[in-house]
Formats: C-alpha cells, structure tokens, sequence
C-alpha cells in the first residue's frame, strides 16, 4: 500500500521551476554584488525553490547553500536538492536556496595563505603570486555576501558552506577560524597539501581546544593514488604523487580522535572517485549526513489504522526538525496534502480530515489547502464546512473548477454564507 501511494505521488510532483514560456526549465537566476572589499562585481547563481512561488507560500523561508565553484556545481546540487527534499514525497533533507558563486581567481579567492607546496608548471608558479586571499574573500562573504542574501531573498539562518579542491581547503580554513560563519561545512578532497600542509599543521594545534556544538562537518576522500597504493601504505609514502590524499587522510585522522570538540564529524574514501568525480557522490553523502534526523520515516500502520496518529506523528517530526534547524520546520504541504487524498481514495476519513485540517492550520493563505480541505468535506456530506472553505479558497484565489463546486453546493443547500458567517474548522 505504501509502495503504491509513493509511486502516485511520483507522477504528481512538478519539474524544477518553470518559466512563463513552457519551451523552458529554470533553475536559477543570475544576481551580482559590488563587493567593496574584493573591489569588483561578483555574479551570484541563486536558485530558490519553486515552493516559494506557491499560493499561500509568500512567507515560506529557507536553509541557504552557499557554494563555491558554482559555475561547476550549481546544476548538479540545485537538481539533487530537488530530488532528495520533494520528488517521490522525499523528506531526506529540506528544501533549501543555492547560492553558487562563480570563479574569478581561485588562487587568489580560495587560498587562505601564499603558497603551493605542489605546484609543477610556470603558469602556476605564475598564478602563486597572487594566491592567499582566503580570509579577504571569507570577509567579503560574511560581510556582503550573507547579508545581501538575507536582504534580498526568503532565507532562514541555518546555512552550510560546500567546497571542492582548492575550494574545500577554503571550507576547513572558515571552519577553524570562522567556525560560527556556517552551520554545517562540506569539504570535497580539499588541498591541504597547500602551502606546504601549513592548514593542517594549523588544525592539529586549533581543532582540539575548539568547541564546535551544533555544527557539522563533511570530508570527502576521493582515490588520488597510483595503482597497487592503497589508504593505509600511502600514509607511510614521502613521493610528492601522494602528498594530497595524504595531507586529506591526516585531517581524517585527527577530526576522528577529537571527538571532545562536540563537532559533528563523517569523513568518507571513495575509492571508485577521482578527484574529478568526487563532487556529486560526496555531495550526496553530504547532504544525507548533515540531515540525518530530518527524514520522515512512514510504516505501514501509519497508512492502516484510521485515526489521528498520522498527522499527530507528522507535527512532531517536523517540531524535532526545528529544534535541530533554530527555525519553524513545518510538514511540506504537498505532501500532507497527497497523503490526505490517498486516505480518502482508502475511505479512511478520520485520518484524511486531520491531514487537511493540518495543512490548512499550517498554510492558512494556500489556495489549494482551503480547496482541497472543501473537496474532503463534500465526502462527508458537511455541505456548510464545504462551502466556507471553498470560499475561503476563493478569497485567495478564483479558480472555475472551485467556483462550480461551490454554487452547485449553495445552490443544493439553498444558502449563500457571508464571510461573517462562516463556520469555523
């Protein structure tokens, strides 16, 4: 019964967001910032999710995503984000803006000292002159960047920091000395190598006198190493070939051995990744990691049994989420909403009454909740609560479909409520 129900939801679910021309899916606007500290025009890729578009979501607000490399990564995050917080009902982690911050200088933005360490061609060695301004544009972040997001758009203060490479040596950098800039930090194969370890030489002495509650941290490992190498004999290897995976592998080791800092910490090898290919599968763990508490969990007697319990159990799912998250989490209206119409299909009125009851009770200015709560009272033959909460969904919006059914139910009743009269939920 479960299975078929999530397979229906399937088919009901939209696409990422659309454009007024149906010959187009969007996902993203491009914004830009005049940074007076970097003393240039940043463009911004911001994807901010459909829901927020919805009736009756005008005041829905959200986790932010900022991340680095955004000209590389911003597609695959933005659609995974999709998929994992509403496609086939998932709740396996919220729904949330992306902010990808595209390159002008990665040596220069995403290297928190001068350095390399690694270096192998003149163009390189070139681009080391202007490297190490990590702190300079972590400033321009928390001071600008932050702030204009916050200004602009539907944010919540729950925000994580996700980088790749380079970008992922900048993520322990803000994590050691920012720690309060993010919630949560992804670090994808980061260059601690960089500056001859000097980051990791750094971490070895902050990380353990450190206090990191409430926050989290993601590494992943991507398999740098020659054939025949594996994790445990490179850690004895002084060739340069494996300084990266190295310098990546000793962070592993000593994030695992400080758990008194109360950071939340998974650090995961991929050994069938490279460094290229690590971002996506990384990525996810991240995400699954980072919101390990957030998926609800449906078992059968959830579908069966005809009572309350359902929508009881949904409230206080969503009630630990923000505790977990420092802000009102509430039950995806889409959601509770199919749930509800699949206990009606199932004749399970008790159930499907206190769904629609808590969606409406949750997205009061929705549209399609009012409507939607009226359709579930014309199966119980409650023509007055029918009718005052098809006006209700009128008042937000007129939809033709909801206009019949509400004149064909006065008109059967032989009454028109006024706004005034109308009976309460």
């Amino acid at each position: 019964m479960k299975k078929w129900f999530l397979f229906t939801l399937s088919v009901l679910v939209p696409l990422l967001v659309r454009s007024q021309s149906t010959k187009q899916i969007v996902i993203g606007q491009i914004d830009s910032l005049t940074s007076k500290i970097l003393h240039e025009k940043r463009k911004l890729w911001v994807h901010v999710p459909d829901s927020y578009r919805q009736e009756g979501s005008s005041k829905r607000r959200y986790s932010v995503v900022y991340l680095l490399d955004g000209e590389s990564h911003f597609p695959s995050v933005v659609g995974m984000i999709h998929q994992l917080s509403t496609v086939n009902g998932n709740t396996i982690c919220p729904e949330m803006i992306v902010v990808g911050i595209p390159n002008t200088n990665r040596f220069l933005d995403l290297t928190p000292t001068p350095g390399g360490g690694m270096i192998p061609s003149a163009a390189d060695s070139t681009r080391l002159k202007n490297s190490g301004g990590g702190e300079k544009f972590t400033a321009f972040i928390e001071s600008e960047l932050i702030p204009h997001m916050d200004s602009l758009y539907p944010t919540e203060p729950y925000k994580i920091f996700i980088g790749h490479s380079l970008g992922g040596l900048l993520v322990i950098n803000t994590l050691i000395h920012h720690p309060n800039l993010f919630n949560a930090y992804v670090a994808i194969d980061p260059s601690m190598w960089w500056a001859n370890q000097q980051l990791l030489h750094t971490a070895q002495q902050v990380i353990t006198s450190q206090k990191y509650a409430g926050k989290a941290l993601f590494v992943g490992i991507a398999n740098t190493m020659e054939s025949g190498m594996d994790t445990l004999r490179v850690q004895t290897d002084t060739s340069g070939s494996t300084k990266h995976i190295r310098s990546i592998l000793a962070l592993d080791r000593l994030l695992k051995a400080t758990r008194q800092t109360s950071l939340r910490y998974q650090g995961k090898y991929y050994a069938l990744d490279d460094h290229s290919s690590v971002p996506l599968i990384a990525e996810y763990d991240a995400l699954r990691f980072i919101f390990d508490f957030y998926r609800l969990t449906l078992t059968d007697q959830d579908y069966e049994e005809d009572n309350t319990g359902l929508a009881d159990k949904l409230t206080t799912h969503f009630r630990a989420a923000t505790r977990q998250l420092g802000y009102t989490v509430k039950p995806p209206e889409s959601l509770v909403n199919e749930l509800g119409s699949y206990m009606v299909s199932q004749q399970k009125f008790k159930k499907a009454g206190s769904l629609f009851k808590l969606n409406v009770a949750n997205y009061p200015a929705s549209f399609n909740a009012c409507d939607s709560y009226g359709d579930y009272f014309v199966t119980q033959k409650d023509t007055v609560r029918a009718i005052a909460n098809f006006q209700k969904a009128l008042s937000l919006k007129e939809a033709s479909a909801t206009r019949k059914k509400l004149v064909a139910l006065q008109a059967q009743s032989g009454t028109h409520l006024s706004p005034a009269n109308k009976p309460k939920n």
